[in-house]
């Protein structure tokens, strides 16, 4: 199974998703992530917490949706209100959509530790639906069962 996370500018949310679903599901789930106007590089924050958790960064990039034409994901899940209001390209297709709002750590300004409790809560958050996630039995689900159980992860 392939999921694809994006966001606007791919330097932080979709990138963490991106990084902890691969953790997490262990081969389980593909994920990757993109966004509509990529920042071309990743907050370097996204880069040091995910490393303090043990979390691989190798290969984390910030790159445009269009490079993933030829991915065909089974999933496409936005993070940001922005890209869930944004035209999807039409190669999505019939893909199962689904919107997991996160706020956007990278935009906060503060101390050190209020930085890390922002990035932290976000991470947890999404090791949080992504757990719900692998929990679910994904392979064998209808496109219209998968959706309503995607859209449910966010309720809980």
């Amino acid at each position: 199974m392939k999921i694809l996370y994006i966001c606007t500018h791919n330097r932080c949310r979709s990138i963490l998703s991106e990084a902890i679903t691969n953790h997490l599901a262990q081969g389980r789930i593909q994920a990757y992530s993109a966004g509509s106007q990529p920042a071309a590089e990743v907050h370097p924050l996204t880069l040091k917490y995910l490393t303090e958790r043990g979390i691989p960064t190798a290969g984390l990039t910030s790159q445009s949706w269009d490079d993933f034409a030829d991915l065909q994901p089974d999933i496409v899940v936005t993070v940001c209100d922005n890209a869930a209001n944004e035209a999807c390209p039409v190669w999505f297709g019939d893909t199962v959509k689904v919107h997991w709002g996160l706020p956007d750590p990278s935009k906060l300004t503060g101390s050190e530790s209020e930085m890390r409790a922002s990035f932290t809560a976000v991470m947890e958050t999404i090791a949080k639906r992504v757990n719900r996630l692998l929990s679910l039995e994904l392979e064998h689900r209808s496109p219209t069962e998968l959706q309503s159980l995607l859209a449910d992860i966010v309720e809980e």
